[in-house]
């Protein structure tokens, strides 16, 4: 009967407004939740068809349809915590949470979330007051990153920045800048060797010495301008290394400089880029000299012996002091030695459909059919955006816009009660017939 029909029409549009009055509260009360994805209520039409032509319409009503609206961005909020991180972009960050990190089998579920404000907690993993642990992929000693599988959460692994957390940086380069003088190679010189000891740092965050010893090679008569250059590493208790002889040019054009470097022993020298190529005691080690012709490495001139210029990577043992997260996603730890290290990269979660996720509690989002499969990128590449440091995303809820749907959803649920009870006066006029 078409009256019965009016009826569960206005029913079901009491519970669709109610269904809308829901979403509003939702929204209004998260309104300062930082990530929150706004709900968007979506009204669709039952129709139940009649013949063509028929004079009798049977009402179907509306059904409510709720969407959390997850590809719309909130605003960036600063903060003054380093580890406080936000996305601008589409990327979501991996998460899992505290529970499934005290798990003894099976491996971290991989959550993601747009915002998390990060703290170490007693054991130094990265997590939220809510119990998110951030991921990540751990750098290698180098500050690269291995490759790992972009469609799979193997390689993550929560993030943990520790207080008492020491480092050490062995030396691996190093520039050498001298001046030797010229007067030393007359033949009238006393021929006294002339010495310069070089810190390192060895892998184990040791200080070690180069002693490197420049001998004049002195004429009968003239000038030869020809040194003896001696290398010895004092963690090799002193043993040679490298043993070179130097010729320095005394033209009017490149006066002072290089003009030829013999090795008699040791390590080979790159005229192209002016390398001695050394081997102290933990492996390695580049030092720099000088091209033939450059005037920046080692020189002959006037009469005075001084280190000009002397550079080396490397840094001592030190103390955790500080991190940071740049835009690329690299976590880099800073030492009280001064030193730096990349210690982390947090890549960025990505799937095609974003309002697909399934929500979570505490802004959290699960991959499911609906949403695609997951693809982890670098930040900065692909369409996910950067990584913010210092800085929260705040809710997408639009209050004064909530508000007017409030409104208008409180006259829609008034005027859906008025049509059931209207109906109700009819069925009982119809029932008063009988009468």
């Amino acid at each position: 009967m078409t009256i019965s029909s009016s009826l569960a029409a206005g029913v079901a549009g009491l519970f669709a407004n109610a269904t809308r009055l829901a979403t509003i509260s939702d929204n209004i009360a998260n309104s300062s939740t930082f990530g929150y994805k706004r709900v968007a209520t979506e009204f669709s039409s039952f129709v139940i068809n009649s013949a063509s032509g028929s004079s009798t319409y049977s009402a179907g009503g509306v059904r409510a349809a709720t969407t959390r609206v997850i590809d719309e961005y909130g605003a960036l909020v600063a903060t003054s915590n380093a580890t406080d991180l936000a996305v601008s972009g589409r990327g979501m960050l991996p998460v899992s949470t505290t529970v499934a990190l005290n798990a003894t089998t099976g491996e971290l579920p991989m959550l993601m979330t747009t915002t998390g404000s990060f703290h170490p907690d007693e054991n130094g993993i990265l997590r939220t007051g809510s119990g998110l642990v951030l991921l990540g992929w751990p750098a290698d000693a180098d500050d690269s990153i291995p490759t790992y599988s972009r469609d799979t959460i193997s390689g993550l692994e929560p993030i943990v920045i520790n207080a008492n957390q020491t480092a050490g940086d062995p030396t691996t380069a190093m520039g050498l800048g001298v001046n030797l003088p010229a007067t030393a190679t007359y033949a009238d010189a006393s021929g006294d060797a002339l010495d310069l000891q070089v810190e390192y740092f060895g892998n184990l965050g040791t200080s070690d010495t180069l002693d490197i010893t420049f001998t004049p090679t002195v004429p009968a008569t003239g000038s030869s301008n020809e040194w003896t250059m001696v290398i010895t590493d004092s963690a090799q208790a002193g043993a040679s290394i490298g043993e070179y002889t130097l010729t320095f040019d005394d033209s009017r054009s490149d006066g002072g400089t290089l003009a030829s470097v013999v090795v008699v022993s040791g390590g080979a020298y790159d005229s192209s880029d002016g390398t001695l190529d050394l081997t102290v005691d933990g492996g390695s080690l580049t030092m720099t000299i000088g091209m033939v012709g450059d005037p920046n490495g080692l020189t002959q001139l006037s009469d005075s012996f001084a280190p000009t210029a002397i550079t080396k990577d490397g840094s001592p043992v030190g103390n955790l002091t500080s991190v940071e997260v740049d835009e690329g996603g690299y976590i880099t730890a800073t030492f009280d030695t001064g030193f730096t290290r990349i210690i982390y990269q947090v890549p960025l979660v990505d799937v095609p459909n974003r309002n697909g996720l399934i929500s979570m509690s505490n802004q959290v989002y699960q991959v499911s059919p609906s949403s695609g499969s997951f693809f982890l990128w670098d930040a900065g590449d692909g369409p996910t955006g950067a990584v913010v440091g210092y800085a929260r995303e705040g809710s997408t809820t639009d209050v004064a816009g909530e508000l007017t749907n409030l409104i208008q959803t409180q006259r829609a649920y008034s005027s859906n009660a008025k049509v059931i009870q209207t109906v109700d006066e009819m069925l009982q006029e119809t029932t008063n017939i009988k009468r």
